[in-house]
């Protein structure tokens, strides 16, 4: 059963119903669920499915070798076909079976992991756009779709083809990871029911990434479930991090730098600051390209920083896993690989204040990802520029700095500046927690020398206790049972 991914099936069902051929092309992270979905779909569905899967570092004549014995299955019975020598001739051996067939239903052509079919020299691109353009494009029967884990390579070679597939495609679908509420629903199918700040705090390490959702055993603590799965060898998640690269990208170590180089910094890097990290040989184009490529799969985010868009672009990492990978997992791995460390890493660690401290920053993350949600729930209508606001006084200056975690900069001559707070109990504003964001706003307003209203609100996720400093400055609050509400 497909839990969630609602606009998904319904673009599947415009694309089955669809009275002309279609060319989907799928792309997504490793573990999305690509296939999952492409496959549970159309197995439900009144047509013929031909569906083939290409082999990681594949010699081409394996890959023939699958291709040919895919058509024998679904169109001859299962008998044995020839195996072909080139691509050409074994879109042939399809195209003739699929002229023979006589049917009326909707013929599925899958050709998922179409990546690593692509073996060097190996033409296949020049021989489906040949039979796509020669015959399949006037077949309304067919329904081609293009599946792979390596989005640059399916967003470069496919989408933005030069040759004979140049906007030939007529749908595309970058599978995202899950929602919180569909992590939810999918858990809760599985029979597992957490508490919303339990559910979020998963959330926090593996994402909504659901094969590895799907790793967490109904009998054990979150916090044991992440030990057993991040923090022994034979965990999922133990060295997932590179093989998520290596399925990703063909250069994947250069990627992994600049991932790493991105993390260390929990509010964000310039590119300038990136430059200075890296290899001359990353520099430039390739630089750019490469971010570009790592932000479409979902791994980093670029934002303009508000009040500072002529510095350029910042990144942050925007991938959960990567992010506690290299924050937690990374550093203990050769000590549990050698078996220096006991069992229980992860279950000592969330008593400690360092968890405490992380725990506050992923909930940023978690937060910015869902800004439509917090924008409903503090009222705020129109356009707004959103992101972090951050200023550091020179050192000859007598003047004190200010981090602001997200702020509105409204439409409406307004700015609200919210904290984000994650902990077990309402948040409490202390005397002196208030006389920190007074002068917040008042560095703030200094240093932008804006003259619009400032509103305070408190993102917090068991909300805040009332006192008179949050009658004083608090406009609005906003509690995680907001952020699972569509929106």
């Amino acid at each position: 059963m497909i839990i969630g991914r609602e606009n998904e099936q319904t673009l599947l069902s415009d694309i089955l119903h669809s009275q002309n051929s279609e060319f989907l092309v799928v792309y997504g992270r490793r573990r999305i669920g690509k296939t999952f979905l492409i496959e549970s779909f159309f197995l439900a569905q009144d047509c013929m499915t031909f569906h083939t899967t290409g082999i990681q570092k594949g010699a081409i004549k394996e890959q023939l070798r699958e291709f040919s014995k895919e058509i024998g299955h679904v169109f001859y019975g299962g008998a044995k076909i020839e195996t072909p020598l080139t691509w050409m001739q074994a879109f042939e051996s399809l195209h003739n079976a699929i002229k023979y067939i006589k049917t009326e239903k909707p013929i599925t052509l899958f050709l998922d992991e179409f990546p690593w079919m692509a073996t060097p020299r190996s033409r296949l691109l020049q021989a489906l756009e040949y039979y796509w353009n020669r015959f399949w494009k006037n077949d309304k029967r067919i329904k081609l779709i293009i599946c792979g884990s390596s989005a640059a390579w399916i967003i470069k070679k496919i989408i933005h083809h030069k040759g004979g597939l140049h906007n030939r495609i007529t749908q595309k679908l970058n599978l995202k990871p899950f929602s919180i509420s569909d992590t939810k629903r999918f858990l809760n199918k599985q029979g597992i029911k957490l508490s919303d700040q339990k559910l979020v705090e998963l959330y926090f390490i593996v994402g909504g990434v659901p094969y590895y959702i799907n790793q967490i055993k109904k009998n054990r603590s979150i916090a044991q479930n992440i030990n057993a799965q991040c923090f022994q060898k034979d965990g999922l998640l133990f060295d997932e991090f590179s093989k998520v690269f290596s399925s990703l990208f063909k250069e994947h170590e250069a990627y992994e730098e600049l991932v790493k180089i991105i993390a260390k910094n929990r509010h964000g890097t310039s590119r300038e600051n990136i430059e200075k990290a890296i290899k001359r040989s990353q520099k430039g184009g390739t630089l750019t390209s490469r971010l570009q490529d790592l932000e479409m799969v979902g791994f980093i985010k670029g934002f303009l920083p508000v009040n500072h868009s002529r510095k350029g672009l910042y990144y942050r990492i925007y991938d959960e896993y990567s992010y506690f990978y290299l924050k937690w997992i990374a550093p203990e791995k050769r000590n549990i690989e050698l078996e220096i460390e006991d069992n229980n890493f992860w279950l000592e660690m969330i008593k400690t204040p360092e968890y405490q401290s992380w725990r506050g920053y992923a909930f940023e993350s978690f937060c910015y990802k869902h800004v439509s949600h917090i924008k409903k729930a503090l009222g705020i209508v129109g356009a707004s520029k959103i992101g972090a606001w951050r200023y550091i006084p020179k050192i000859d200056e007598d003047n004190q700095g200010a981090q602001i975690d997200l702020l509105f900069d409204r439409n409406d001559d307004a700015v609200t500046i919210c904290e984000i707070k994650f902990s077990d109990k309402p948040f409490t504003i202390t005397k002196e927690y208030a006389e920190k964001l007074k002068q917040k706003v008042e560095t703030y307003q200094r240093v932008t020398r804006t003259k619009k209203q400032i509103f305070i609100a408190m993102i917090s996720a068991n909300g805040i206790k009332k006192n008179k400093y949050s009658e004083e400055l608090v406009s609005g609050v906003v509690i995680l049972d907001d952020l699972f509400k569509e929106v």
